[in-house]
Protein backbone atom coordinates (compact mmCIF):
# COMPACT_ATOMS: atom_id res chain seq x y z
CA UNK A 1 0.00 0.00 0.00
CA UNK A 2 1.47 3.35 -1.02
CA UNK A 3 1.94 6.06 1.64
CA UNK A 4 -0.49 8.36 -0.19
CA UNK A 5 -3.38 5.89 0.17
CA UNK A 6 -2.51 4.81 3.71
CA UNK A 7 -4.89 6.49 6.21
CA UNK A 8 -2.09 6.29 8.80
CA UNK A 9 -0.02 8.57 6.56
CA UNK A 10 -2.84 11.14 6.59
CA UNK A 11 -3.06 10.87 10.38
CA UNK A 12 0.69 11.37 10.63
CA UNK A 13 0.49 14.40 8.35
CA UNK A 14 -2.33 16.02 10.36
CA UNK A 15 -0.89 15.10 13.75
CA UNK A 16 -2.82 14.46 17.00
CA UNK A 17 -4.11 18.02 17.06
CA UNK A 18 -4.78 20.27 14.09
CA UNK A 19 -6.17 23.67 15.17
CA UNK A 20 -6.43 24.98 11.61
CA UNK A 21 -8.52 22.01 10.48
CA UNK A 22 -10.66 22.33 13.62
CA UNK A 23 -11.17 26.01 12.85
CA UNK A 24 -12.11 25.29 9.23
CA UNK A 25 -14.68 22.71 10.33
CA UNK A 26 -16.18 25.13 12.87
CA UNK A 27 -16.33 27.77 10.16
CA UNK A 28 -18.04 25.50 7.61
CA UNK A 29 -20.37 24.02 10.22
CA UNK A 30 -21.79 27.46 10.94
CA UNK A 31 -24.63 28.74 8.74
CA UNK A 32 -22.82 32.07 8.45
CA UNK A 33 -19.57 30.44 7.31
CA UNK A 34 -21.29 28.29 4.69
CA UNK A 35 -23.32 31.25 3.44
CA UNK A 36 -20.25 33.44 2.98
CA UNK A 37 -18.39 30.74 1.04
CA UNK A 38 -21.42 30.37 -1.23
CA UNK A 39 -21.61 34.16 -1.51
CA UNK A 40 -18.00 34.18 -2.74
CA UNK A 41 -18.85 31.56 -5.37
CA UNK A 42 -22.07 33.31 -6.43
CA UNK A 43 -20.49 36.70 -7.10
CA UNK A 44 -17.05 35.73 -8.36
CA UNK A 45 -18.69 33.37 -10.86
CA UNK A 46 -20.19 36.46 -12.52
CA UNK A 47 -16.71 37.85 -13.11
CA UNK A 48 -15.49 34.51 -14.44
CA UNK A 49 -18.50 34.24 -16.79
CA UNK A 50 -17.86 37.79 -18.04
CA UNK A 51 -14.20 36.91 -18.70
CA UNK A 52 -15.07 33.72 -20.56
CA UNK A 53 -17.70 35.45 -22.66
CA UNK A 54 -15.12 38.06 -23.68
CA UNK A 55 -13.01 35.26 -25.08
CA UNK A 56 -15.90 33.92 -27.16
CA UNK A 57 -14.46 35.55 -30.27
CA UNK A 58 -11.64 32.99 -30.34
CA UNK A 59 -11.70 29.74 -32.30
CA UNK A 60 -12.69 27.90 -29.13
CA UNK A 61 -15.82 30.06 -28.80
CA UNK A 62 -18.20 27.10 -28.48
CA UNK A 63 -16.12 25.53 -25.70
CA UNK A 64 -15.77 28.84 -23.86
CA UNK A 65 -19.52 29.50 -24.01
CA UNK A 66 -20.16 25.95 -22.82
CA UNK A 67 -17.91 26.45 -19.77
CA UNK A 68 -19.53 29.82 -19.02
CA UNK A 69 -22.99 28.22 -19.19
CA UNK A 70 -21.92 25.43 -16.83
CA UNK A 71 -20.68 27.98 -14.33
CA UNK A 72 -23.98 29.84 -14.65
CA UNK A 73 -25.88 26.58 -14.13
CA UNK A 74 -23.95 26.10 -10.88
CA UNK A 75 -24.25 29.71 -9.68
CA UNK A 76 -28.05 29.70 -9.97
CA UNK A 77 -28.67 26.93 -7.39
CA UNK A 78 -26.00 28.48 -5.14
CA UNK A 79 -27.98 31.74 -5.11
CA UNK A 80 -31.19 29.80 -4.39
CA UNK A 81 -29.56 27.90 -1.54
CA UNK A 82 -28.36 31.13 0.07
CA UNK A 83 -31.92 32.44 0.09
CA UNK A 84 -33.13 29.17 1.61
CA UNK A 85 -30.49 29.49 4.33
CA UNK A 86 -32.17 32.73 5.37
CA UNK A 87 -35.58 31.07 5.88
CA UNK A 88 -35.34 31.55 9.66
CA UNK A 89 -33.87 35.06 9.43
CA UNK A 90 -36.78 36.71 11.24
CA UNK A 91 -36.22 34.73 14.45
CA UNK A 92 -32.72 36.06 15.29
CA UNK A 93 -33.93 39.48 14.13
CA UNK A 94 -36.77 39.46 16.70
CA UNK A 95 -34.30 38.20 19.29
CA UNK A 96 -31.91 41.08 18.54
CA UNK A 97 -34.73 43.64 18.57
CA UNK A 98 -35.52 42.48 22.09
CA UNK A 99 -31.84 42.40 23.09
CA UNK A 100 -31.04 46.03 22.21
CA UNK A 101 -33.97 47.29 24.28
CA UNK A 102 -32.37 45.79 27.40
CA UNK A 103 -28.77 46.30 26.24
CA UNK A 104 -28.86 49.55 24.24
CA UNK A 105 -25.83 50.86 22.31
CA UNK A 106 -23.70 53.74 23.58
CA UNK A 107 -25.89 56.62 22.36
CA UNK A 108 -29.61 57.32 21.80
CA UNK A 109 -28.88 58.06 18.12
CA UNK A 110 -27.27 54.64 17.62
CA UNK A 111 -30.28 53.01 19.28
CA UNK A 112 -32.69 54.85 16.95
CA UNK A 113 -30.68 53.85 13.88
CA UNK A 114 -30.57 50.20 14.94
CA UNK A 115 -34.31 50.19 15.60
CA UNK A 116 -34.91 51.49 12.07
CA UNK A 117 -32.52 48.91 10.62
CA UNK A 118 -34.30 46.12 12.45
CA UNK A 119 -37.70 47.19 11.12
CA UNK A 120 -36.24 47.38 7.61
CA UNK A 121 -35.08 43.78 7.95
CA UNK A 122 -38.41 42.66 9.44
CA UNK A 123 -40.04 43.79 6.18
CA UNK A 124 -37.16 42.67 3.92
CA UNK A 125 -37.06 39.00 4.95
CA UNK A 126 -40.72 38.09 4.25
CA UNK A 127 -40.67 39.99 0.95
CA UNK A 128 -37.55 38.11 -0.15
CA UNK A 129 -39.14 34.79 0.78
CA UNK A 130 -42.34 35.61 -1.10
CA UNK A 131 -40.26 36.72 -4.10
CA UNK A 132 -38.37 33.40 -4.12
CA UNK A 133 -41.52 31.32 -3.78
CA UNK A 134 -43.20 33.28 -6.56
CA UNK A 135 -40.16 33.14 -8.85
CA UNK A 136 -40.11 29.34 -8.53
CA UNK A 137 -43.88 29.13 -9.08
CA UNK A 138 -44.45 27.61 -5.65
CA UNK A 139 -47.09 30.24 -4.94
CA UNK A 140 -49.25 31.66 -7.77
CA UNK A 141 -47.94 35.14 -8.59
CA UNK A 142 -47.59 36.89 -11.92
CA UNK A 143 -44.11 37.71 -13.16
CA UNK A 144 -44.88 41.42 -12.74
CA UNK A 145 -45.83 40.95 -9.07
CA UNK A 146 -42.79 38.77 -8.42
CA UNK A 147 -40.46 41.40 -9.85
CA UNK A 148 -42.15 44.18 -7.89
CA UNK A 149 -41.92 42.23 -4.63
CA UNK A 150 -38.25 41.51 -5.30
CA UNK A 151 -37.61 45.17 -6.02
CA UNK A 152 -39.30 46.30 -2.79
CA UNK A 153 -37.42 43.74 -0.74
CA UNK A 154 -34.17 45.19 -2.10
CA UNK A 155 -35.34 48.71 -1.30
CA UNK A 156 -35.69 47.79 2.34
CA UNK A 157 -32.28 46.11 2.19
CA UNK A 158 -30.91 49.33 0.65
CA UNK A 159 -32.42 51.36 3.49
CA UNK A 160 -30.65 49.10 5.97
CA UNK A 161 -27.32 49.55 4.15
CA UNK A 162 -27.67 53.35 4.02
CA UNK A 163 -28.59 53.47 7.71
CA UNK A 164 -25.55 51.32 8.45
CA UNK A 165 -23.27 54.19 7.38
CA UNK A 166 -24.97 56.37 9.98
CA UNK A 167 -24.62 53.69 12.63
CA UNK A 168 -20.93 53.21 11.82
CA UNK A 169 -20.32 56.98 11.95
CA UNK A 170 -21.99 57.20 15.38
CA UNK A 171 -20.07 54.17 16.60
CA UNK A 172 -16.82 55.82 15.44
CA UNK A 173 -17.71 59.06 17.24
CA UNK A 174 -18.38 57.21 20.49
CA UNK A 175 -15.21 55.13 20.07
CA UNK A 176 -13.06 58.24 19.57
CA UNK A 177 -14.62 59.82 22.65
CA UNK A 178 -13.91 56.71 24.70
CA UNK A 179 -10.33 56.48 23.41
CA UNK A 180 -9.60 60.17 24.08
CA UNK A 181 -10.99 59.87 27.61
CA UNK A 182 -8.86 56.80 28.31
CA UNK A 183 -5.67 58.44 26.99
CA UNK A 184 -6.30 61.52 29.13
CA UNK A 185 -6.78 59.37 32.23
CA UNK A 186 -3.63 57.37 31.46
CA UNK A 187 -1.64 60.58 31.05
CA UNK A 188 -3.00 62.01 34.29
CA UNK A 189 -2.44 58.72 36.14
CA UNK A 190 -6.15 58.58 36.93
CA UNK A 191 -6.53 54.82 36.54
CA UNK A 192 -8.63 52.70 38.89
CA UNK A 193 -6.97 49.80 40.74
CA UNK A 194 -9.14 47.18 39.02
CA UNK A 195 -8.83 48.83 35.59
CA UNK A 196 -6.64 47.41 32.82
CA UNK A 197 -5.85 50.22 30.36
CA UNK A 198 -3.92 47.91 28.04
CA UNK A 199 -6.88 45.55 27.72
CA UNK A 200 -9.21 48.49 27.15
CA UNK A 201 -6.98 49.91 24.43
CA UNK A 202 -6.83 46.47 22.81
CA UNK A 203 -10.65 46.33 22.90
CA UNK A 204 -10.83 49.77 21.27
CA UNK A 205 -8.39 48.65 18.56
CA UNK A 206 -10.43 45.48 17.91
CA UNK A 207 -13.66 47.49 17.66
CA UNK A 208 -12.03 49.91 15.20
CA UNK A 209 -10.85 46.99 13.07
CA UNK A 210 -14.36 45.52 13.12
CA UNK A 211 -15.75 48.89 11.99
CA UNK A 212 -13.34 49.01 9.04
CA UNK A 213 -14.41 45.52 7.97
CA UNK A 214 -18.07 46.50 8.36
CA UNK A 215 -17.55 49.62 6.25
CA UNK A 216 -15.91 47.57 3.47
CA UNK A 217 -18.79 45.08 3.48
CA UNK A 218 -21.36 47.86 3.42
CA UNK A 219 -19.57 49.61 0.57
CA UNK A 220 -19.71 46.40 -1.46
CA UNK A 221 -23.44 46.02 -0.81
CA UNK A 222 -24.51 49.62 -1.49
CA UNK A 223 -24.31 49.59 -5.34
CA UNK A 224 -26.04 46.19 -5.44
CA UNK A 225 -28.97 47.25 -3.30
CA UNK A 226 -29.48 50.42 -5.34
CA UNK A 227 -29.19 48.47 -8.62
CA UNK A 228 -31.80 45.91 -7.57
CA UNK A 229 -34.07 48.62 -6.14
CA UNK A 230 -34.54 50.31 -9.52
CA UNK A 231 -37.10 49.29 -12.11
CA UNK A 232 -34.56 49.95 -14.84
CA UNK A 233 -30.83 49.85 -14.19
CA UNK A 234 -27.88 49.83 -16.58
CA UNK A 235 -25.54 48.42 -13.91
CA UNK A 236 -23.65 45.57 -15.65
CA UNK A 237 -23.66 42.07 -14.21
CA UNK A 238 -19.86 42.00 -14.04
CA UNK A 239 -19.93 44.95 -11.61
CA UNK A 240 -22.48 43.09 -9.53
CA UNK A 241 -19.81 40.39 -9.34
CA UNK A 242 -17.06 42.89 -8.51
CA UNK A 243 -18.90 44.63 -5.66
CA UNK A 244 -20.48 41.42 -4.36
CA UNK A 245 -17.15 39.62 -4.59
CA UNK A 246 -15.46 42.50 -2.74
CA UNK A 247 -18.02 42.24 0.08
CA UNK A 248 -17.72 38.43 0.16
CA UNK A 249 -13.98 38.58 0.93
CA UNK A 250 -14.56 40.70 4.03
CA UNK A 251 -17.60 38.65 4.99
CA UNK A 252 -15.52 35.47 4.92
CA UNK A 253 -12.79 37.16 6.96
CA UNK A 254 -15.32 38.33 9.53
CA UNK A 255 -17.01 34.91 9.78
CA UNK A 256 -13.60 33.22 10.04
CA UNK A 257 -12.59 35.47 12.94
CA UNK A 258 -15.93 34.86 14.66
CA UNK A 259 -15.35 31.10 14.68
CA UNK A 260 -11.74 31.31 15.95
Amino acid sequence: MSSTTNPLAVAKLLGPNNPKLDHLIRFLNSVRGTDKVLMFIQYWSKILIWYLNRRSGLKTAANVISVAQRIQNFAGPVSDFRILLRYYGLLPMVQYMNYIEYNPPQSPLALTIERLQNWANVIYYPLEHIYWLGAHEIIPLSEEKVNKIGMWSCRFWASYVILEYGRLAEQYRCLRKRETSLLKRIKAGDIEVDEDPEAEMAAIKAERSSMIIGTCINTGYLPLTIHWSLEKSSFPDVLVGVFGGFASIFQIYSAWKATA
